[in-house]
Parts: structure tokens; sequence; C-alpha cells
């Protein structure tokens, strides 16, 4: 119990509240944070609803995941929950559904019931109340605010919510107009196109269990940045490191691919999809996953910079949720940095890639001359030339580079002036 010389500091709710409006989240990242409270909930099919209505249009997360009771519905609406996270959990704050939320709209409802044919606990949490009262307040809504979304819970388990009143979204003075819906339709759009991305691997039924998203209806497909499914796409080996946080241990996984030039991808319309939202010189680099949920996509994280000569270079990095402190995972799941220890991990198995990528762009560019030495751009100093490139480039593609390295290592005793010709010093 604090003492007397204590005394109790509680922030004021309305300011609070506002200024956690603010913290990072777009339209399509905030329903995917709300995702990722399905993903916990064991959920396998998830449904997004965006209705145009002029002022009164909605955003609906349907899932079938295992509801909450009445209580566990009132801590859930909690900023900063009480709850504890699994390891393999894709929260951690206990804010995403408050804050994501609220970043896009003003009134937040959540359904729920916990077991199929079972009674639904309805509460909702409105901006306008908590300013109004300046308290941390949530409400039993009217009947008429939770009966669509009981309708699209049925009889089954799982959770809705709702947005209403989408100040973030749509402008005031005129919610109704064709701009309006232009937008709610671009938007919707860009979710479905994001959704696919970040929760790819759930979608192809690689990560622990299969994911069905559905926004206004259509059924998401996977995009998979490393296109494995393209026969000329080339997969450079699977690297893990072990890393220690304080009393921590944890693995991170770097897997590299190249994918092909344009003109051998199966179709035109292929290549143009594999561009991604970024196009394709910013596509290239590292894709960041926690939990098979990727949160960074494109660039080298500081490791080096972006060449146009590298765009067909992406790798996936992937880190145990134990180390979330070590790479300083946002609050939105949007932006992570790569400690140093980890860079000083990657910078040769990246490098290699940059040379192996470098070569397969040259070779279907018709630029440059074959016996031009690369630049100082793919590290410090000049690296090897054409033979030496094409010994790099053949070993990483056939799974052999460490034996290479073990004949690199030999060649410098018995013919080092051989070993420095191709370039092995440079190494």
């Amino acid at each position: 119990m604090p003492s007397s010389r204590h005394r109790s500091v509680a922030p004021s709710a309305a300011r609070l509240t506002e200024s956690l409006r603010d913290i990072g989240y777009d339209f399509p990242s905030a329903v995917a944070d709300l995702i990722d409270n399905s993903v916990m909930a064991g959920a396998e099919c998830i449904d997004v609803v965006i209705r145009f209505d002029g002022a009164n249009t909605t955003v609906l997360i349907c899932d079938d995941g295992l509801g909450m009771s009445a209580n566990g519905l009132v801590e859930a609406l909690r900023f900063g929950s009480r709850r504890t996270y699994d390891s393999s959990d894709l929260g951690r704050y206990g804010l995403g559904l408050k804050t994501a939320s609220l970043s896009q709209c003003r009134s937040l409802t959540v359904v729920s019931r916990r077991v199929s044919g079972g009674t639904t606990s309805a509460r909702e949490l409105n901006l306008d109340t908590i300013i109004e009262w300046d308290d941390w307040l949530i409400t039993a809504p009217s009947k008429d605010r939770v009966r669509e979304a009981e309708a699209l819970l049925g009889e089954n388990s799982g959770t809705v919510v709702v947005w209403r009143n989408l100040d973030r979204v749509l402008p005031e003075r005129s919610p109704e107009g064709g701009w309006a819906r232009r937008r709610i339709e671009t938007l919707a759009k860009k979710t479905a196109d994001h959704l696919a991305m970040v929760f790819h691997r759930f979608l192809e039924g690689a990560a622990e269990r299969r994911l069905t998203i559905t926004v206004n209806g259509e059924k998401l497909a996977p995009w998979n940045p490393f296109a494995p499914e393209e026969e000329h796409t080339q997969r450079l080996g699977l690297q893990s490191f072990e890393v220690t946080l304080g009393e921590t241990v944890g693995q991170v996984r770097l897997d590299r691919y190249i994918l092909p030039a344009k003109e051998r991808f199966s179709t035109a319309a292929r290549f143009e999809e594999l561009s991604g939202p970024l196009k394709w010189n910013r596509q290239q680099g590292l894709y960041i996953y926690r939990g098979d949920r990727l949160v960074q996509w494109g660039g080298w994280a500081g490791i080096r910079g972006i060449d146009e000569h590298l765009k067909l270079a992406r790798a996936a990095l992937d880190f145990d949720t134990e180390l979330d402190d070590l790479f300083q995972i946002n609050v939105a799941k949007m932006r992570v940095s790569v400690p140093g220890q980890i860079k000083q991990l990657l910078e040769r198995p990246i490098n290699d890639l940059c040379i192996a990528a470098n070569q397969v762009y040259r070779d279907h560019s018709g630029r440059g001359r074959r016996d031009d030495q690369l630049s100082g751009s793919l590290g410090g100093g000049q690296l090897p030339g054409t033979t030496g490139l094409a010994l790099r480039s053949a070993a990483l593609q056939a799974g052999e580079y460490e034996a290479l390295k073990r004949i690199a290592s030999r060649l410098e005793t018995v013919a080092p002036d051989v070993w420095r010709a191709l370039g092995f010093a440079a190494s």
C-alpha cells in the first residue's frame, strides 16, 4: 500500500487518449493490428467489411476465434491491459485494439461470444464519452449498435470489432460525396494488398496454422515477396544465428533469395505484381518477420544502400518474440531497429547475396562489359572481377559456398597470386 508520502498522478483520460491516436498507424496497419488479435484468439477465418455509408460508414472485423467473456471484454478495452502474452503471441503491449482503432475512428464497439451457442457480450469505447467525463469509461451499447455484429457471428464463437465515426478517414464537411466514396474504395484495396503481404505465411499455411482472410467478401491470395513458385527464383540457403539478450537466448534466421530478371518471370503481369507496394528498387533488401508476421519490408537496415543493380535481392529475417526488446519493435508493429550485433552477423551473407544478385542483373540487363569489375558499391574496396564473381555466384546457387570458402583458404596457401587474382583477398 502507498504511504502518506505518495500521491496518485493518474493522467487525464481525455488528453492521453487523444495523444494515443497518433502513434504511427495508417488505415491498413490499424486493420492488421486487429487481425493480430484474431490470430492470438485462434481464429481460422477473418472477414473485414469496409462499408461506405457517408457519415455512417463502418468498418467491421469479424473472426471465428475464441471469444471473450464479459469480464474478459472489459479487460480487453483497458489501455495497457493486464493480460500476459505468450512468447508466440503477436501482441505485446495490451494497447493495439484501442490505439489502432482510435487512430481511425472515435467509436469502437466490440461484440464477442466465448463459446458457440453462448451469450454475447458487448462494450463500446467512445472517445467523445471519455472526453466529456475525462475518465476511462466504457459503456454497454444499445441493441441497435450490436445487431449487425451479432448477425455476423451467428451462433458461433468469435469476436466482431466495429469502427464508427471515422473522423480520421472521411472529411467532416462532405462525408457523403464522391471523393469520400472513392477514398473508402481505395482504402479497401490498399488494406487487402497490405494484409496479403504481412500475413502471407498464414494465408499460405506456412505459419503455425492457415488463415483465410476476406476483404468485402473477396478471399485474399498471399503476396509472397520471394516468389518461390517461379521456376527461376534462386534460394541461397537458410542461416541461423544465436543471439543473447541478458539471460534470454533467441534465434535470428536469414533466408536469402534472388528473384528472376523480368524476361525470366512466368508472365509480365507476375513481374509487375512482385514489384510490391514500393516498386522494385525500394522492395529490395530485408523482409523482417516476427512470429511469421511481416513487420518491415524493403531496404537494408543500414547495412548497405539501395542499388538498382541489386533490385532482385531479397532476404527474410526472422527473429523470436523473446528478442522484441533487442529489435525495439514499436506499438504499431510497423518498424523495428536491427541492432548492431545483428548487423555484424548479417554483413557477410548479405554481401554474398548482393554479389550473386548483381551477377543475375548484369547477365540479363545487357549493360556494361562482362569483364568490368564491380564498383565499391558492393562493399568497401574493389571486389572481384568476372571470374571470381562467377565462382561465388555459382557456388551460392549450388549450395556449395562453404566448400568454395575452404578451397579459397587452401588456394591462398598454395597459390597466393591466383588467390588474389580471383579477388578472394577482397572478401
